[in-house]
């Protein structure tokens, strides 16, 4: 190939190559207006329809602001009515206000006017006041000072007048309740109790199977009736009656040996100076066990567990003694059982109670060798055995002998007069009841104003009559009192007495 057709090749494939790219460059601009006009088609489209929503929206925004606007109006409008309506009331109120103070003003002015007049009266009052005590004095011959001491003696005296009366109210009022209450403690606590009436007694008499046993009984010189006297420590009367001889002895528990010795000897046959002292200690240590067994059982009987051998022994000891011919074990079972019904009615410990009750008369059981009260000795030796204070304090105040009675003093006090007091329960001879009778009249004729006085129900009552002339209602009262602490104070009794004072006005007169 030659030069020239080398260079004409080429030309060609320049001018190719040129053509080709005007032809893409001229394709790819018509694309491009194409677009554009398209685009501004577009453009032109969305101006359109976004003119067309901006006037919707305008539209919808003056509808709203006119809403508004309306309902602005209408609640301002609502509003200043409303104030309008507040003014005109504040005005009345106002006006009312202005009224109210006026009349205000008119009555203090009115007020004042009649202070005024007031202080004058006053004033005349007390020149009339003044004058009238010159013209009392003058008539009474008294001054005011002593007119003073007149009126407030006589208000004194009506005063104490009162103060009785009411103190007498008083006293029957709480009295009164305090004996229904009392009854109705006492009576469910008696029905609930059951006690024998007849009291037990103490034989001292041994029967003997022939009269021939006294002589054996007396010895050769009496040496067997003296080894028998000196082996227990008691008398033995042998007298003219027929088949037995008495035992006299200040020991209880002394006098039983002797009889069970006695009557050992008795059945026996062999009596002399060896076999009495024998069967004297046979008899003894017989006794001492039953004594032993006998405070276990009245232990048991009531409930009361976990006492001292040595109490119990004492309490045995307490079947041989007697009180006005009541045995003193029996009474001790019954008070302890009635305290512990009694504690039970007020919500106290059952226990505490009955061990009291049944302990409250031990010191009975060695008052004849020691000195002293028998509730005295009695909370001496419940001290040494027991721990329980309150046990203590119901043996040592049940006669209300302290200066401070507790609580468990009065429950076995109560227990204790219940007890000694019932029918049947004790037994004094004639000569004390009748000396107790005419002791108890003795001390109510003592006292000034008494007319006479009869000492009924066994001595549990004395009725008293007075003179109306010299004792009044009031004084009536003083007198009761007077009588219970003097008879309290010298005269000994079982259980209570009640003192009745009658004070009766008659009035007499004649048809002629």
């Amino acid at each position: 190939m030659t030069p020239v057709q080398l260079a004409a090749m080429l030309m060609t494939f320049v001018i190719g190559v040129v053509l080709g790219g005007m032809i893409v460059f001229m394709s790819r601009g018509f694309m491009a207006s194409r677009q554009i006009r398209a685009a501004q088609k577009r453009a032109v489209r969305i101006v359109a329809e976004a003119r067309n929503q901006s006037k919707e929206v305008v539209n919808e925004a003056k509808v709203e602001i006119d809403k508004v606007r309306a309902s602005s109006e209408n609640e301002a409008r609502e509003r200043r009515m409303e104030l309008q309506r507040m003014e005109n009331r504040l005005a009345q109120k106002e006006g009312h206000l202005d009224h109210k103070i006026e009349e205000a003003e008119t009555r203090e002015r009115q007020m004042t006017a009649k202070e005024k007049e007031v202080e004058a009266v006053k004033s005349q009052l007390s020149e009339l006041k003044a004058q009238e005590i010159k013209e009392l004095e003058a008539i009474a011959r008294l001054s005011t000072d002593d007119a003073k001491q007149l009126l407030l003696a006589q208000m004194e005296s009506e005063l104490k007048q009162e103060e009785s009366r009411r103190l007498r109210e008083w006293e029957i009022k709480i009295r009164d309740e305090a004996e229904e209450r009392a009854r109705g403690i006492l009576a469910h606590v008696i029905q609930r109790n059951a006690s024998e009436v007849v009291a037990e007694t103490t034989s001292s008499t041994v029967p003997l199977p022939t009269d021939e046993m006294k002589g054996r009984l007396i010895g050769r010189e009496g040496r067997n009736i003296r080894a028998l006297e000196q082996a227990t420590g008691v008398d033995l009367i042998v007298d003219d009656t027929p088949e037995a001889v008495t035992i006299s002895s200040f020991d209880p528990v002394r006098r039983e040996i002797a009889k069970q010795a006695l009557n050992k000897l008795i059945l026996d046959g062999r009596i002399h100076p060896s076999r009495i002292e024998e069967l004297v200690a046979k008899a003894r240590e017989e006794v001492e066990a039953t004594i032993f067994s006998t405070g276990e059982q009245a232990a048991y009987q009531v409930g009361v567990h976990g006492l001292h051998h040595e109490l119990i022994k004492l309490l045995g000891r307490l079947k041989y003694r007697t009180s006005y011919g009541q045995n003193v074990l029996a009474h001790s079972l019954e008070v302890a059982s009635l305290s512990g019904m009694i504690a039970a009615e007020l919500g106290g410990n059952v226990n505490v109670a009955k061990k009291a009750g049944l302990l409250h008369d031990i010191g009975k059981a060695v008052d004849r060798e020691v000195e002293g009260t028998h509730a005295a000795i009695g909370a001496d030796l419940v001290k040494q055995w027991d721990k329980s204070k309150d046990v203590v304090k119901g043996v040592a105040e049940h006669h209300l002998d302290t200066i401070d009675v507790s609580f468990w003093g009065f429950i076995v006090s109560a227990a204790d007069a219940i007890s000694s007091a019932r029918p049947g329960a004790r037994r004094e001879s004639l000569e004390n009841y009748l000396k107790r009778l005419k002791s108890l009249e003795e001390i109510a004729d003592s006292f000034t104003g008494v007319d006479k006085s009869y000492a009924i129900q066994a001595g549990r009552e004395i009725r008293i009559l007075v003179k109306p002339e010299q004792i009044d209602d009031l004084s009536s009262l003083r007198l009761a009192r007077d009588i219970v602490k003097k008879i309290e104070d010298n005269l000994e009794y079982p259980g209570q007495i009640k003192v009745t004072v009658i004070r009766e006005t008659r009035a007499t007169d004649y048809a002629k």
